[in-house]
């Protein structure tokens, strides 16, 4: 395929697709030379048809008539990617603090567990991290139990400060006790005395 040829099909694949959709230059090797697919996508964001949001990841922006293009949240960029490599991914580390509401500060580096192959993928001035993990640490099924876990790995002697365990309690309140202690017998010990800890608390006011 001739790079005219290959520059004509990409821009008509950019030209159907939504606003918001991601392009992966590495996922259209079927059209021709990495070389020539490359050229392409780089010639389309100097035209503002695309906006390059990392090495290798194009976007397709939404335009909002105040704000401009909108781009997506480090987390929705993590999940696509997640999507196309078919891996698990979980949120970790400062990131999950802030998800739990135990820390205001939005992180620039953003870090994620996931089952595939580690990678850091720099996005304007944040960082996306994908950090390879266990099968085990991925097993908590729960959303709040698997961040709960997290953040008190993240805290270590932070993590029985009163606050903290207040905050947990509220955020797991609607969980039951049995899935808070069945996510405790895969967490490391320290981490898993304060869930059950916290279990039994959830416990004590219902009955009350």
């Amino acid at each position: 395929m001739s790079a005219d040829t290959i520059t004509r099909a990409i821009t008509e694949r950019v030209k159907d697709a939504k606003s918001g959709t991601l392009f992966f230059p590495g996922d259209l090797l079927e059209l021709g030379s990495p070389e020539a697919i490359h050229t392409t996508f780089s010639r389309l964001a100097e035209s503002k048809q695309l906006m390059r949001l990392a090495k290798g990841i194009y976007l397709k922006p939404k335009i909002d008539p105040e704000l401009g293009p909108i781009k997506p949240s480090l987390e929705e960029l993590a999940r696509t990617i997640a999507e196309r490599e078919k891996v698990v991914i979980r949120p970790t580390g400062s990131y999950a603090l802030n998800r739990l509401g135990l820390s205001t500060q939005v992180p620039t580096r953003v870090v994620f567990l996931t089952s595939g192959n580690p990678k850091n993928i720099k996005v304007g001035r944040s960082t996306l991290v994908f950090q390879k993990t266990t099968p085990k640490q991925l097993a908590v099924e729960q959303e709040n139990i698997f961040l709960a876990i997290q953040a008190l790995i993240t805290l270590k002697d932070q993590a029985e400060n009163p606050g903290v365990l207040r905050r947990l309690t509220e955020v797991l309140a609607q969980q039951q006790p049995a899935d808070i202690r069945g996510g405790a017998k895969l967490a490391p010990q320290r981490v898993a005395r304060i869930l059950y800890q916290i279990a039994e608390n959830i416990e004590k006011n219902s009955h009350g």
